[in-house]
């Protein structure tokens, strides 16, 4: 498996990253560890979770996905073969969201402790906190780089103008820089990340790894009508695409897949992975045969006019 730079972190990462928000909610821990098995014998190694990962779920309160990711490490002893992404920040309780150096140092532990490491390579903040100025959010990231809890950092859902104030700091006091940004972005969801954010991670050689990468199951041709909405959990989630927009999305996958003997949702992996901004796309997968979906995507080849049919057919 040819690995890639994960911005200017020192961490080299397969071109997929595992999603592990379906870990303990969708796909209990015996499917879960089959699904991470096959992962690492396929020769993938980048795995991303949060600790928030499945509060929506009924019953749950957040923790579940590392929870699980903990006890696989500790069955398959594969720790040291991963590349191990979580994050902090999202709501996990009415008090328990914020990047202060308190609630950061306070949640890593918890993160460690059922994720049954001492260290994370890849922490990230969840989503952007403007109550906290971003000094303090760097400066307790640099406490745990320091104690070797964290080797590098990275920032989700952050807009252009705040991840280029966090570069500022960074490079001005002397604390570490984001090196990764996780954005929602897909090739249906493109004109957020493309407009202002794409020209910044390359400019600055961050990494990219996009999550939602199949819009929720919508890129893998799976819905194509409201009566098909009712197929998974997250057919409501699905709704918004079923417009002109998506149907020539999916009809411009059905095109390069049929051309190139793939599917549909290998196709709209490999267009991610072949965009030059982006490291690694992060998807899920509940079974081996999603997998195996995944990591066929990774070594599918897209040509130039298949690239240029799906761009045009999803401009926005």
């Amino acid at each position: 498996m040819k690995t890639r730079k994960l911005g200017g972190s020192g961490l080299e990462v397969s071109p997929i990253c595992l999603g592990g928000n379906v870990f303990g909610w969708t796909a209990d821990e015996p499917r879960s560890f089959a699904v991470l098995d096959a992962f690492v014998d396929a020769g993938f190694n980048f795995v991303d979770t949060a600790d928030v990962y499945s509060r929506w779920a009924p019953d749950h309160r957040g923790g579940e996905s590392e929870t699980v990711l903990g006890h696989w490490f500790k069955r398959s002893g594969h720790r040291k073969k991963v590349i191990l992404a979580t994050k902090v920040g999202i709501e996990l309780a009415p008090d328990k969201k914020e990047l202060s150096t308190a609630y950061i140092l306070r949640e890593v532990e918890d993160s460690l402790q059922r994720l049954q490491t001492d260290y994370i390579d890849l922490y990230q903040s969840h989503i952007d906190d403007a109550t906290v100025p971003l000094e303090e959010t760097l400066g307790a990231y640099d406490q745990l780089i320091k104690e070797g809890k964290v080797r590098a950092i990275g920032a989700s859902n952050y807009r252009a103008e705040r991840l280029v104030e966090a570069l500022d700091i960074a490079k001005e006091s002397g604390l570490p820089r984001y090196e990764c940004l996780q954005p929602h972005y897909n090739l249906y969801e493109r004109a957020a990340y493309e407009q202002d954010l794409e020209p910044l991670c390359l400019k600055e050689g961050i990494g990219v790894i996009p999550y939602f990468a199949l819009a929720s199951g919508f890129l893998t041709g799976k819905y194509r009508s409201e009566s098909d909405l009712a197929q998974g959990p997250r057919g409501q989630m699905v709704k918004k695409y079923l417009v002109d927009r998506g149907f020539r999305i999916l009809a411009a996958l059905d095109e390069v897949a049929t051309k190139l003997h793939a599917t549909p949702g290998k196709v709209a992996i490999a267009w991610l992975i072949a965009r030059p901004s982006v490291t690694a796309p992060i998807a899920s997968a509940t079974s081996v045969e999603q997998l195996k979906e995944l990591v066929e995507a990774a070594n599918l080849q897209l040509d130039p006019a298949s690239i240029q049919t799906l761009n045009e057919a999803s401009a926005y």
